[in-house]
């Protein structure tokens, strides 16, 4: 942690560097990690050669760098380098839904500039509300938890009474929505993405149903070269929620796919987004070496 806060105060495009490097060298040598991106990309965009999917897996951990790179800036940058640090895009679509009175739910997927983008968002334009899932390291997990809140964040644990977010949400907290990670066959339904059925959270729709709440799309993305973060906000979902799970789910992840197309390079495909097959599907990740062992 001493190392990730001192590495915060180098100025950013140093950073860019460092993290670029370091990360791309970790691409090469992570190679389970590697071939689950490269499976990734060939369900999601399946249009780009081969060497172009292998160059763009080379720039994704490049970015993954730099996003450990800057973590401590995360933690501790002030307000004022923050603002030198981001520019937003179509932030009209949130404030005129905030002049409207509407309570608003940010569908937030996972890019690489996720946290940075969470700490501008509460720094420079409004406090939001996260889901919050405890990480097994304590003081890893207390630093987490101290830099989300410290402009003002509130935090609720996974595992609290729902209720009590909502009614949150009523009151005019916007909600950060991170909807985009495998859910398994207990908590998800299959809906498609990128044409591929995934198991997918389909509470989004409810969440905006019982907060008769707006959502946003907000998609944080590095600039090249080491020139800062962009938050750029989508307009609000049309004819959402619908009602019908099956089709607020599909239509979430439709969106997901729109923001993927304009940063592709800093989504985050070394996670196994099609882990949880529909019944008699066959796996379409190579198996990890660690089941393999275990198995042996």
């Amino acid at each position: 942690m001493g190392l990730a806060r001192g590495l915060g105060l180098l100025p950013f495009p140093l950073l860019w560097l460092l993290g670029m490097g370091l990360g791309r060298l970790a691409g090469y040598l992570a190679r389970e990690r590697r071939a689950v991106a490269r499976a990734n990309l060939a369900i999601c965009l399946p249009d780009l050669a081969p060497r172009e999917r292998e160059r763009l897996i080379t720039r994704h951990f490049g970015y993954l760098g730099v996003a450990a790179l800057t973590q401590g800036l995360v933690w501790n940058a002030s307000r004022r380098r923050l603002a030198r640090l981001v520019r937003m895009q179509g932030r009209d679509h949130f404030d005129q839904a905030r002049a409207q009175g509407r309570n608003i739910i940010l569908m937030v997927p996972h890019f690489v500039g996720l946290e940075l983008g969470g700490a501008a968002f509460t720094a420079l334009v409004h406090p939001g509300m996260y889901m919050y899932q405890r990480i097994r390291d304590p003081i890893i997990d207390w630093q987490m938890r101290a830099s989300r809140i410290r402009f003002g964040a509130l935090s609720v644990e996974r595992q609290d009474d729902l209720r009590g977010l909502v009614r949150r949400m009523r009151q005019g907290l916007p909600f950060f929505y991170l909807p985009d990670q495998d859910a398994g066959r207990q908590r998800g339904i299959f809906a498609p993405f990128c044409g591929v059925p995934a198991a997918t959270v389909p509470t989004l729709g409810r969440f905006a149903h019982l907060a008769e709440a707006v959502v946003i799309p907000l998609l944080s993305r590095y600039r090249p070269w080491g020139r800062g973060l962009e938050l750029m906000f989508g307009p609000p979902l049309a004819s959402f929620p619908n009602g019908d799970p099956t089709i607020d789910t599909a239509a979430m992840n439709r969106s997901i796919e729109a923001m993927i197309r304009t940063a592709p390079a800093q989504y985050f495909w070394v996670h196994r987004r099609f882990k949880t097959r529909p019944p008699g599907e066959p796996p379409l990740y190579p198996p990890s070496r660690r089941r393999v062992r275990r198995g042996d």
